[in-house]
């Protein structure tokens, strides 16, 4: 049997392998590189209710999962290509959370208890965007309006027309993108993220939607909250009349001014009374005038009488 020779064989071997290099070359290079990602914290629905977030057995995500027919098993592949910045023409309404894709269309759905980030407004948020390759783009987060309802489904006309945060191309350290930036100050209760990552190294654009929910506003949906207020404030004004002066001296005891009675919140009175009583202008009282007035008629009347009986 022939043998090629050793030298031979291996001179074929890297000749073949020169020959197949400009094709596997060619073949990588059609292959797109995928930046796969999504958000993290604040939780995104679609990483929550995969296999790999903690809140996949909440009624939420049971139901998106049963709307969906599948797991969110590719939780970082939610992405649409050729976008190009025409978000608001791409994606129907009603279906911003899903990007418009079937295959996790149980995202979409309108209910007020996904998994949610308690956040605070006016504060700095670091966003931790978990990424598997870097990717150069631009991160836009947008804020639903004041009014926001989380039972309808979620519109472009409820997300402002300019994002109130913008990042471009930020570095990814530790497997995630971290974002810092500023929350509006005015929003309250149960609001919606929303965050697109549109890539300038693919033609991908990421959708995601996260939950989070801010305190109510001071003084709105306050019941319990001013009904617990409000008996320190009455005890402390039950005690006020115990500190002040004797009864027999009502009206030298200064009332309060209408603003201090105001902020300890009780009633104001009616203050004209006592301020009469305390001009320094006014004269007597009717009860001594009437006293002075008994003490000189009977003087009078003395001196008359010692008068007669001494004539006689």
């Amino acid at each position: 049997m022939f043998r090629m020779p050793w030298t031979t064989a291996r001179r074929t071997s890297a000749a073949a392998a020169a020959a197949l290099t400009p094709f596997l070359l060619t073949v990588f290079a059609a292959a797109p590189a995928q930046a796969h990602g999504a958000p993290t914290d604040p939780v995104s629905r679609v990483f929550a209710c995969s296999p790999d977030g903690a809140s996949s057995g909440t009624p939420a995500c049971r139901a998106a999962v049963a709307a969906n027919g599948s797991p969110f098993t590719a939780w970082d592949n939610l992405r649409v290509a050729n976008v190009n910045g025409r978000d608001r023409q791409t994606i129907p309404d009603g279906k911003l959370c899903s990007g418009g894709l079937p295959a996790y269309k149980g995202l979409d759905l309108a209910r007020s208890d996904w998994p949610a980030t308690r956040l605070s407004p006016g504060a700095t948020l670091t966003m931790k965007y978990v990424s598997t390759i870097p990717h150069t783009g631009t991160f836009r987060m947008y804020l639903t309006e004041p009014g926001y309802d989380p039972s309808k489904p979620l519109k472009w006309s409820d997300l402002p027309e300019q994002p109130f945060a913008q990042v471009k191309d930020p570095a990814l350290t530790g497997g995630a993108y971290r974002i810092r930036m500023t929350l509006p100050k005015d929003r309250t209760g149960r609001q919606v993220l929303y965050t697109i990552w549109q890539n300038s190294s693919t033609a991908d654009t990421y959708y995601s939607c996260s939950d989070v929910v801010f305190p109510a506003a001071a003084g709105k949906g306050g019941g319990k909250a001013s009904a617990a207020a409000s008996p320190s404030r009455s005890k402390a004004a039950e005690k006020k009349p115990a500190q002040s002066p004797t009864p027999a001296t009502p009206a030298v005891t200064p009332s309060p001014t209408p603003s201090v009675a105001r902020s300890a919140g009780a009633a104001v009175p009616d203050s004209t009374p006592v301020a009469a009583d305390a001009d320094p202008a006014s004269g007597p009282s009717a009860p001594m005038m009437a006293g002075g007035a008994a003490a000189v008629l009977v003087l009078t009347g003395g001196a008359a009488l010692a008068l007669r009986l001494r004539r006689r």
